[in-house]
């Protein structure tokens, strides 16, 4: 008894410390909902709860600072398919890729729905972008839209590919890595630079130096973004709270973050109304005026609708390529011997140029270590949030409609059935007896899957390859002198990100 007497206090202060409340805030949200949490009863057969639920909180406090490890932990306990109390509401957790590939892929629509969620909502327009939109006809026509125009700007290989102009960001990236000198930096703005002036130059015509103070205050607002979303979800379990002052700081944050990237996009969609060339089009937000114009595609768009959009598209396409270019670097300076086998495959195909997208068939090995590199560190472990968009029966359990269901992608990279030493990084693993990649084996999903699939996967399979090409054949990665070599434990938020860390590079 005395044990559990302590476990409280000790809880009730990593919960406080995680969400940033103050002992007396967590008291009234006790004080208000205490009642109604008891009233609350569970669905008839609902997927079993895990231990640790607590009266209004719920798992919250089981799930601590590294939910995704907490998830896995409890399917290989409960089963692959069980219900977490987020606050005051079910969600139902898929784990494995048996059960997660029932959901995403063979019954796709059913789960393609997004739940409400107040503090996303409010930084994606409340409906108005590509990823918070619940299922029906204006997600699957904004989607195609997007994916159109995309492939229209350069998303392909061939003719009229976007790759010179990754390969020239490479070229410029490398450059600036050479300014360094063999001194010790962090290499997180600079990827950052890199792979957003590829997303801009897309999305709204244009890139960045890397010197520029403009972007660096856009690349510190998407930074604060990211971050704040994760630190404020305690508002999204519990909504009024956003009313509460000091409770409420991570979301005022947000929101002034988000601000200043509402504020560079909408500038720049009046530039493009001033400038629009009809025949022409140049980038996204070009595409995105003329069909409010012709209103042929999508219905219902609005400038608003076309500028939350291109923020969705710069946000997640900065994030997702400079976190996993960041994480393979951490993982070169940490495997020396894998480094060295990459580039020495580097070698003997590319020579002394510029890699190319034509070389990709030809380095098995570097393709395997950037799909390792997204296997053992997810960029989004567990995916943004999917809803139900009608009853339906997973693994003999009933879900009703509209229930929020989280996918822990963590749990099909690291499953031993199909990944022997799963904690081990070894790019081997995706290579088969005659040294060819393994491009789609069973149990990989990092881009997730199905109607909610990632729609810049190619675009981030382009950069990746030929950023992380471009680098290791310039320079070899090291930790700085005397320093201990870096951990590479992720940091849980909106994504998992490495931790900050300094590397050497030196040229080759």
């Amino acid at each position: 008894m005395a044990a559990v007497v302590m476990w409280i206090p000790d809880s009730v202060r990593e919960i406080l410390q995680i969400y940033g409340l103050t002992l007396q805030s967590f008291l009234v949200v006790c004080t208000a909902v205490i009642l109604v949490c008891f009233l609350l009863k569970r669905g008839r057969n609902l997927p079993p709860y895990p231990a640790g639920r607590v009266p209004v909180l719920g798992h919250l406090l089981a799930l601590g600072r590294a939910p995704h490890l907490k998830l896995t932990a409890w399917g290989q306990q409960y089963g692959d398919v069980f219900t977490v109390r987020m606050g005051m509401e079910d969600v139902v957790v898929l784990n494995g890729y048996t059960a997660v590939k029932d959901a995403l892929v063979d019954r796709s629509e059913l789960f393609a729905s997004r739940p409400p969620n107040c503090l996303f909502d409010a930084v994606t327009g409340f409906g108005k972008d590509l990823a918070s939109v619940p299922w029906g006809t204006a997600i699957k026509q904004r989607r195609r839209f997007t994916i159109s125009a995309l492939k229209v700007l350069g998303m392909k290989v061939g003719t009229g590919s976007i790759e010179e102009k990754i390969r020239e960001e490479a070229s410029c990236l490398r450059n600036r890595v050479a300014e360094y000198d063999r001194k010790p930096f962090d290499v997180a703005y600079d990827l950052n630079v890199a792979v957003a002036n590829v997303v801009c130059s897309m999305v709204i015509g244009r890139r960045y130096d890397y010197r520029d103070e403009t972007f660096r205050g856009l690349s510190d607002a998407v930074v604060t973004v990211a971050v704040k979303l994760a630190a404020g979800q305690i508002i999204s379990f519990f909504p009024w709270l956003r009313f509460v002052p000091g409770v409420n700081r991570a979301r005022v944050e947000l929101l002034e973050q988000n601000a200043k990237l509402q504020k560079m996009l909408g500038e720049e969609l009046a530039k493009h109304r001033e400038n629009l060339d009809r025949e022409n089009p140049r980038d996204f937000l070009d595409f995105g005026l003329l069909e409010l114009e012709k209103h042929e595609k999508v219905e219902g768009l609005t400038g608003d609708i076309v500028m939350h959009m291109a923020q969705n598209l710069f946000l997640a396409g900065t994030e997702t390529a400079s976190n996993t270019l960041r994480w393979s670097l951490l993982y070169m300076v940490l495997h020396p011997t894998v480094q060295r086998k990459v580039q020495q495959e580097l070698d003997a195909v590319v020579g002394e140029g510029l890699p190319t997208l034509s070389h990709r068939s030809q380095l098995p090995y570097v393709n395997a270590c950037l799909l390792e590199v997204m296997r053992i560190r997810p960029l989004l472990p567990v995916a943004l949030p999917h809803a139900t968009t009608q009853d339906v029966k997973v693994c003999g359990y009933d879900i009703p409609k509209d229930t929020q269901v989280l996918v822990n992608l963590h749990s099909i990279h690291k499953d031993p059935a199909y990944w022997p030493d799963p904690d081990r990084f070894d790019p081997g693993r995706f290579l088969d007896a005659e040294g060819n990649v393994i491009n789609k084996p069973e149990s990989f999903l990092p881009f997730s899957a199905g109607r909610r699939v990632c729609p810049g996967e190619q675009l981030a399979g382009m950069e990746l390859f030929l950023f992380f090409s471009t680098l290791l054949q310039s320079f070899t990665f090291s930790p700085p002198e005397g320093a201990p070599a870096p951990h590479s434990d992720g940091v849980f938020g909106l994504t998992l990100t490495s931790p900050p860390f300094e590397l050497c590079a030196i040229p080759r």
